[in-house]
């Protein structure tokens, strides 16, 4: 069973690779992380072997990994939208502060709406 950090991390792996995987993997994926079908339910749909699922569902994870490995574009994603969380709660404390008035204030509004916007 995957721990919820790994269902999460394969998610946008997906989201963010799943374009290259091949139609069968994409299925694959997208029954098993998007629709939470057992592996017999999707067997059973796909009309092949538990087995089959079982592989196809690794060979997948395998590729979006090798994927990330070489491209690192999940890892950039986090930790930009981490900076820019960091960013923005700096913003919200720097606004808040009673030194902060008039044009500045209007200015550190502005960057915050920009960052809402990349944020959304």
């Amino acid at each position: 069973m995957m721990k919820i950090d790994e269902i999460t991390r394969q998610s946008l792996l997906y989201d963010f690779y799943g374009a290259l995987l091949t139609d069968r993997q994409r299925e694959v994926m997208e029954l098993y992380h998007e629709e939470n079908l057992s592996l017999a339910e999707i067997a059973a749909e796909m009309e092949i072997s538990r087995q089959g699922v079982h592989d196809a569902l690794k060979k997948a994870e395998k590729a979006l990994d090798g994927y990330e490995q070489k491209l690192g574009l999940v890892d950039k994603f986090q930790q930009t939208s981490r900076s820019i969380q960091e960013i923005d709660r700096r913003i919200d404390d720097i606004i808040g502060g009673p030194e902060v008035t008039g044009k500045l204030a209007g200015e550190l509004k502005e960057i915050k709406s920009i960052i809402d916007d990349i944020d959304n």
